[in-house]
């Protein structure tokens, strides 16, 4: 029997799981290790923090669904990896070996990167954490005017700077407290720099219409009353959220795996360690030599079905098959309001032609993804390729 270890309850594991409650895998033991009983769902967190949804319908256990896969689920994170002795360390202090190693435990946010953020900012990873947080402020803002900045321009301090606005001035407040003031710092480039061009103008758009202030500066301090810029310029702040971009588990640098340049593991086309083939990554823990993409949610999700099938063919003794991943994907970015603008490789479709349309698309595909998990019934007969879901690179 080999000893199959899933680390992390990812997006790519879910589709694992779904694959071997359809066909059980013979000759193996299988284990998932994970600190979370339940998997957040990426694309559906800014409309959690915009009030469209309640924490709840961004849940999917992952008991039921291991069990009916035949995969022992074990509560734990991992501190260390010891690749040539196949052995992994977890926070208890106990170790785990394994024959064939699956990482998809996401990507991390360091504390240290901004003074003062790990005492007095909300962070976006792990993202458990930051839904109970998120709901503390909204708390906090029923009591008395608050002032936010989001730091990060990618798509996730884009997204949440415009939720975090409508869920404190917009619709959903109609009692009359004074309005909270949001503020968008991106480190230096301009929202949603990467995207096209006539996305980028669209999104500095709708933040100017929001009435939300961008700040092209890197935030170098943050305190309980402030975020001081690069500048010297002070921020008045009563909470910071930080969505800047994925960093690497620091666990991974002295795992004696290949890593590229910004410590995520090195895979090839099989989805295997590059120097060690009995590890496999996927989500965005990894990172593809031979195919670089960005970390967003969909190809870690598009990444589940041909991880699923190479652990098979591993556990088999049969050679991995190679999987490409898509060169454009689908990005609908959440604009507070039931609204969202389109992204698909380089054309994008403004907020307010057809951001109604799009916000109905991706709320369904978000709440279709959510109900394909909901029962390990569903789970096995959810088809592979309806679960690609569109979100925007760089997703809390």
């Amino acid at each position: 029997m080999k000893r199959v270890l899933l680390l992390g309850g990812g997006h790519a594991h879910l589709l694992v799981l779904a694959a071997l409650a359809r066909q059980r895998l013979a000759g193996a033991e299988l284990m998932l290790l994970t600190p979370h009983a339940d998997l957040v769902y990426s694309g559906m967190v800014p409309g959690l923090v915009a009030g469209h949804y309640a924490a709840g319908q961004c849940r999917i256990a992952l008991a039921p669904l291991a069990a009916a896969a035949g995969v022992s689920l074990v509560a734990g994170a991992a501190v260390g990896l010891d690749a040539a002795a196949r052995c992994l360390h977890l926070d208890d202090g106990r170790t785990a070996a394994y024959d064939l190693l699956s990482i998809d435990t996401g990507s991390e946010q360091r504390r240290d990167r901004v003074a003062g953020a790990a005492e007095h900012a909300l962070f976006v990873r792990p993202i458990e954490a930051f839904v109970q947080g998120q709901q503390r402020l909204v708390d906090a803002a029923a009591r008395q005017a608050l002032d936010i900045v989001v730091l990060g321009g990618g798509a996730a301090g884009f997204e949440l700077a415009l939720a975090v606005r409508h869920r404190l001035n917009g619709e959903t407040r109609r009692d009359g407290a004074q309005p909270a003031r949001v503020a968008l710092v991106t480190g230096g480039p301009e929202p949603l720099a990467g995207y096209p061009a006539a996305a980028v103008r669209e999104g500095a758009r709708v933040l100017a219409a929001a009435r939300i202030t961008v700040f092209r500066e890197a935030a170098v301090a943050v305190d309980a009353r402030s975020v001081q810029l690069a500048s010297g310029a002070r921020l008045a702040c009563d909470k910071a959220i930080v969505a800047t971009g994925a960093e690497a588990p620091q666990w991974l640098a002295g795992s004696g795996l290949a890593l590229c340049e910004r410590g995520f593991v090195r895979t090839g086309p099989t989805l295997q360690s590059v120097s060690h083939p009995e590890v496999f990554a996927a989500g965005d823990v990894a990172t593809r030599d031979d195919a670089p993409h960005p970390k967003s949610g969909v190809h870690a999700v598009r990444a589940g079905p041909p991880l699923a099938m190479n652990l098979r063919r591993a556990v088999d003794g049969a050679p991995p098959q190679a999987y490409w991943p898509q060169t454009r994907t689908l990005n609908l970015l959440s604009c507070g309001g039931r609204r969202a603008i389109t992204v698909w490789g380089g054309l994008s479709l403004g907020e307010r032609g057809f951001g109604g349309l799009a916000w109905w698309w991706k709320d369904r595909i978000d709440r279709g993804f959510i109900a394909a998990f909901t029962t390990p019934t569903a789970a096995a007969g959810a088809a592979p390729s309806s679960l690609a879901r569109p979100e925007g690179d760089d997703q809390p």
